[in-house]
């Protein structure tokens, strides 16, 4: 996503960056990182082991598509080979706000399982606004996102999120109401990492989907993670990426060794590749590792869609 407003956002208690309850094992010091806002807590338990302005509220640009995603991952009887016709409005959408893209076109028929991978990999906002438009109520397709989004702020109610809300499927927002803090994302980002499919989405570093055109041909789509953080970080599997004007470089990201977990977020990195870094810091401190150190990112390839 590459466009958000330029409302910034501010509030709540403010933590130190010191870790809140640090794990029995870690022998790491605490670690500083770029990002104005962070958190790391232990996948199994919920257990929070570090908090840097856990519960300040900023923009959260397309890491709002982890809600979108897990949005409809919870739709009760959800059908993951159900079939989508791409509408010239998701091009249209994307092209008019500049915003990242799936590039899906016009009459192509992708399941919904296909159209999770084009919404978390390449961050396609053509992608959220087809499953946003799916998965909505509504007689027209304002009415049909407008109840999605209302859905998505039901998730965040259900989890007890007090500093979350949305006023997007994608992460840019008109209004600047469209915010979260490291704390709640974290706790959104375990929920969501409960999901096998989930998981399963957010783990490639690519994926290919053949879809049906409209003349009933076959294209392939060739996405590839943004998430630099896979493939270079040992035992990285998610989660998601996001940059914006007000919201700055972010990562949800997770990771397993020996059988524990910890997901966390970083929000305002420094750079894009520093909130790679910086969440490698935070792992590593759950981890006592020292892999931050000496990680080299992962290359996307030329020309491929960044976030």
């Amino acid at each position: 996503m590459r466009r958000a407003a330029t409302v910034a956002l501010a509030g709540g208690l403010l933590l130190t960056a010191s870790p809140l309850a640090a794990p029995a094992h870690a022998a790491t010091p605490t670690p500083s990182i770029t990002a104005k806002g962070g958190f790391l807590l232990d996948q199994a338990d919920g257990r929070a082991v570090y908090g840097k302005a856990g519960n300040t509220r900023r923009q959260m640009a397309s890491t709002t598509k982890l809600v979108t995603a897990i949005t409809v991952l919870t739709i009760r009887g959800v059908d993951l080979n159900k079939k989508v016709t791409v509408k010239a409005e998701y091009r249209n959408y994307v092209a008019r706000e500049g915003a990242s893209t799936a590039d899906l076109r016009t009459g192509d028929k992708l399941t919904v399982r296909q159209l999770l991978s084009g919404l978390m990999l390449p961050s396609g906002c053509d992608a959220a606004y087809a499953l946003a438009d799916t998965y909505g109520t509504g007689t027209t397709t304002a009415a049909r996102t407008s109840s999605f989004i209302g859905k998505m702020n039901a998730k965040a109610k259900q989890l007890g999120l007090t500093n979350t809300k949305f006023d997007s499927f994608d992460g840019i927002s008109r209004t600047g109401n469209n915010y979260t803090t490291p704390s709640d994302l974290a706790k959104l980002a375990r929920h969501a990492m409960s999901s096998s499919v989930f998981r399963e989405v957010v783990k490639p570093t690519s994926y290919k989907a053949a879809a049906t055109t409209s003349t009933g041909g076959t294209r392939t789509y060739t996405w590839y993670n943004t998430n630099k953080l896979l493939g270079s970080y040992g035992g990285a599997i998610g989660v998601k990426t996001g940059t914006g004007t007000a919201a700055g470089p972010c990562l949800v990201f997770a990771a397993t060794r020996n059988g524990k977990t910890y997901t966390g977020v970083v929000l305002a990195s420094s750079t894009g590749d520093n909130r790679f870094k910086d969440a490698a810091k935070l792992l590593d401190f759950g981890f006592a590792s020292s892999s931050a150190r000496t990680m080299e990112l992962r290359s996307l390839p030329v020309g491929t869609q960044r976030d």
